[in-house]
């Protein structure tokens, strides 16, 4: 009968000598019954002598008691449970092999030891969707004490967790799926409150599992910071939105500033610009904390502060701790800890915090994408204007053009229509031929030609440039300009001397011209008065100058039309052509529409009034470097 058990069986008598073994421990010893009857336990398993076998089977006997315990049999690499019985002629003992059982327990702990290690929440659910077990996460989660859920429905876990009806639905439906399966697993993204009562997003994957208590695994991912977070960068790309409505550099800084600071919780936050004049990073914007911690704005200049640092290098950092730091620009500030991203070349954007390890690797990618935002906005910004400058350039080309080929067809034909007249009248006369105009009358239309071909050279060119600007004196400037104008008398009045930046070719053009056009108006001698405007308090505007003349003055209704470049006139004969010299001012070229766009080339403005006493009075404002004496 002993010979039909399953498991190695044998007996030992008190010298622990083999008095009987059945096949099944023949078999696990490979040798014959006649090879180890009568031979000891030791003899034939020689690696137990100091093993808990040995001390068991002594035991046993000793005490007259029943032992079990495990044996590893490294031979053939099986574990068995040993069992041992107490006989009058000594022991009884019973081999099972667990080697199986003791796998698959194996395999259990590890699971379950990485169930326990992780951090998302882990419940398992028997066929009938009742828990079977839940880790420790998922019990620190909504702080519950896992016995109390073992057994109950999941419903009973959702409703702790203060799931939505609906989205409880879907978590049936994901379960009915993969019991039946219609699916290998389900994912759901469901709502949650936590133990803190905070609302949280977690993602639930549900998966089949064989196990001998649960048949489905429920794995809870939290995911609510991935999700604050994809919101928060769609967010940032929505303030793009917002930029595109502006093209002011500074009021794109401001609106990126405050969004992004309400946006990403970040309190102090300031973004500056470089400028280009005085080569130094300008504050544009800043929240209201910023201002009050930094005590105002500051310029940063070449190689000051961490600021520049960044600038400069063109990479975002991250400073922990700037009270570890030797460059810090104001070693006395409140701010501990900072992220400065660069906008590309155009500034750099700061958040700082009056606390240190403020920051983490999230914080400073979203504030390098705000940055990037900024920085795209200000490119957009910069190429808009550019386009409305060339724009407005070509209009104003083609306005010059036009207003050219309307000179060459008007005011120079009449010019030559005076040669012409008088060339036809000759024609008809008999006798000795003589040039039918005096000399003077010759050299005057051959100098008013000359004069308009030279006015129509200078408008002709780009009002916006100009060359080099140097540091003139007004004195020198004027005496120059009245040495190549046409006052034959000259009398000029300057009140004080300044000097200036200009291009001095064109200046003294314009300040020629002027004059020019104060002769063309005179009937008797003309005096000019030339003054500083923006020196005196009770003027509040830019600084500037003004030349005030008392020959005929140019009419209200006027002043406009003087500024703007057309055909003085019409007339085609000599009588004709003598009274627009006369009363419109033909010989005086393009008159003052010249000297606005010389004005506007040096980005000064010009306006025509009257003066307080009578006369014409010109005014030319932001000169911003002109400098009184």
């Amino acid at each position: 009968m002993l010979d039909r058990i399953g498991d190695p069986f044998f007996a030992l008598d008190t010298e622990f000598r083999l008095t009987y073994l059945n096949d099944r421990a023949e078999a696990l010893l490979e040798r014959s019954r006649e090879e180890l009857l009568g031979r000891t336990i030791w003899d034939v398993f020689p690696e137990t002598i100091e093993t808990q076998f040995a001390d068991e089977f002594y035991r046993a006997v000793d005490d007259e008691l029943p032992a079990s315990f495990e044996l590893y049999h490294t031979p053939r690499s099986r574990c068995f449970e040993v069992r041992a019985w107490p006989t009058d002629d000594g022991l009884s003992v019973w081999m099972h092999d667990i080697t199986a059982e003791k796998s698959k327990e194996r395999e259990r702990t590890r699971n379950a030891a990485v169930v326990e290690a992780v951090h998302d929440g882990v419940v398992t659910l028997d066929q009938h969707n009742r828990i079977a077990s839940v880790n420790t996460a998922l019990e620190e989660i909504l702080e519950i004490d896992r016995e109390i859920l073992l057994g109950q429905h999941i419903e009973t876990l959702l409703e702790r967790a203060h799931v939505d009806p609906q989205d409880a639905v879907a978590v049936g439906r994901a379960l009915s799926d993969v019991d039946v399966g219609n699916a290998t697993h389900r994912t759901v993204e469901l709502p949650f409150v936590d133990a803190d009562g905070i609302d949280r997003i977690a993602e639930l994957r549900v998966v089949p599992i064989d196990h001998e208590t649960a048949t489905t695994a429920v794995v809870a991912r939290d995911i609510t910071e991935q999700r604050e977070y994809e919101r928060i960068i769609t967010s940032l790309h929505e303030i793009t939105r917002w930029l595109v409505q502006t093209d002011d550099p500074e009021e794109i800084c401001a609106i990126a500033v405050h969004a992004g600071s309400d946006l990403l919780d970040l309190p102090i936050s300031g973004a500056w610009l470089l400028d280009d004049e005085h080569g130094a990073l300008e504050p544009v914007a800043a929240t209201a904390d910023a201002h009050e911690q930094l005590g105002g704005l500051p310029r940063f200049r070449p190689g000051e502060g961490l600021v520049w640092d960044v600038f400069e290098s063109g990479t975002i950092e991250r400073y922990d701790d700037l009270t570890e730091l030797d460059t810090v620009y104001n070693p006395e500030t409140a701010i501990r800890s900072e992220i400065i991203a660069p906008i590309g070349t155009y500034g750099i954007l700061m958040s700082g915090a009056l606390e240190p390890d403020r920051f983490d690797d999230t914080d400073v990618e979203l504030v390098s994408t705000l940055a990037e935002n900024i920085q795209t906005a200000l490119e957009r910004a910069t190429r808009d204007r550019v386009l409305r400058e060339r724009t407005a350039e070509l209009e104003r080309q083609t306005h010059r053009l036009q207003a050219v080929a309307d000179v060459l067809s008007t005011d120079l034909k009449h010019q030559l229509a005076v040669l012409a007249e008088a060339l036809a009248d000759d024609e008809d006369d008999t006798g000795e031929w003589e040039f039918p105009l005096a000399e003077d009358t010759v050299t005057q239309t051959l100098d008013r030609t000359a004069h308009l071909v030279d006015d129509i050279r200078e408008f002709a060119r780009n009002t916006t440039t100009v060359g080099p600007r140097s540091r003139l004196s007004l004195e020198t400037a004027v005496a120059d300009a009245l040495e190549r104008s046409q006052l034959d008398e000259p009398a000029v009045i300057v009140d004080a001397n300044a000097s200036l930046r200009a291009d001095r070719e064109r200046f003294v053009h314009l300040l020629e011209t002027v004059f020019d056009d104060a002769h063309a108006r005179a009937t008797d001698d003309v005096t000019i008065q030339i003054g500083l405007l923006g020196f005196d308090e009770r003027d509040d505007g830019s600084r500037g100058l003004f030349l005030m003349d008392d020959a005929t003055e140019i009419p209200a209704t006027e002043h406009e039309q003087v500024l703007e470049l057309g055909p003085k006139s019409t007339a085609t004969t000599t009588a004709e052509v003598d009274h627009v010299a006369a009363d419109t001012n033909t010989d005086t070229g393009l008159g003052l529409a010249l000297a606005r766009a010389i004005a506007e080339a040096h980005d000064w403005s010009l306006s025509v009034t009257t003066g307080q006493h009578g006369g014409t009075r010109i005014e030319i404002r932001g000169m911003t470097t002109l400098e009184k004496h």
